[in-house]
């Protein structure tokens, strides 16, 4: 249960940091509104053509009498927008961390050199290219990892009963692992940590993980939230990266007003 509240104070850290750093938070805002725009013409594009879709799949229920192809097909439809909305959720930290490495390289490194007691943020030392190259690389190696998760809940939520309430709660966790991995990735990848190890230390804290994760995933399901989160959830990542790594940080900080803040 600490591990679950320290993960959820992270979160909270992190977007108050952001709001405390206006430039850094209106910076962070670009490539989530570029990502949304478009996931959002995807989702539409697959609420008016998934029911068609749907029926090429499913010819052996053309002869099928009313209301039972409707029923039929009206129910898959709806699956798989669902399916569709998890996996936006589950890839568009990923794809909008692609489209914003620069900026959200530059936002946790200011997060390090601020909460560091010697004021220095690490750097990987690699040029932009290859440091996109990696992130792309592993960010698709998490995606598989994701869809695999997302086809197996997706089966198992026709058991009845527990898929309507333990598989539903079950994919909140599994998305908020997932989330949290792509948004530590920015801070651990600086040091030099690779996918494995990132993985085995995440595992190494799954509690800490979830209570960072969970409740962003639950909130990235509010359409344009996600958009205004982006910033702070690097932000409160990067702390996160930290105790995760053991790394010391800074007992108190001055905010602009000269209020003091404890990390």
């Amino acid at each position: 249960m600490r591990d679950l509240g320290a993960g959820f104070g992270h979160l909270l850290k992190g977007q108050r940091w952001v709001g405390r750093h206006g430039k850094q938070f209106g910076f962070g805002l670009l490539p989530g509104l570029i990502t949304l725009v478009l996931y959002a013409a995807a989702l539409v594009a697959l609420a008016v053509w998934g029911e068609d879709g749907v029926a090429w799949a499913t010819p052996f229920a053309n002869d099928w009498s009313s209301p039972w192809q409707g029923l039929f097909r009206g129910f898959l439809t709806a699956v798989l927008f669902a399916l569709g909305l998890l996996l936006a959720v589950l890839t568009f930290t990923a794809v909008t961390l692609l489209i914003g490495q620069p900026f959200y390289e530059s936002l946790s490194e200011k997060v390090d050199e601020d909460v560091s007691p010697d004021g220095t943020a690490p750097h990987s030392g690699l040029p932009l290219w290859r440091e996109l190259w990696i992130s792309a690389r592993d960010s698709l190696r998490i995606l598989v990892r994701a869809c695999v998760w997302g086809v197996l809940l997706f089966a198992l939520g026709f058991l009845p009963v527990v898929g309507q309430t333990v598989v539903p709660v079950i994919g909140f966790f599994v998305t908020g692992f997932f989330l949290t991995e792509e948004l530590t990735a920015v801070a651990l990848q600086r040091r030099g940590v690779d996918l494995r190890a990132r993985l085995g230390l995440l595992r190494s804290r799954k509690a800490l993980v979830w209570g960072f994760g969970t409740p962003l995933g639950l909130a990235f399901l509010v359409p344009f939230v996600a958009v205004f989160l982006m910033p702070g959830a690097v932000a409160g990542a990067t702390l996160l990266a930290r105790e995760l790594l053991g790394e010391e940080s800074a007992p108190e900080e001055a905010s602009e007003d000269g209020e003091q803040v404890t990390y």
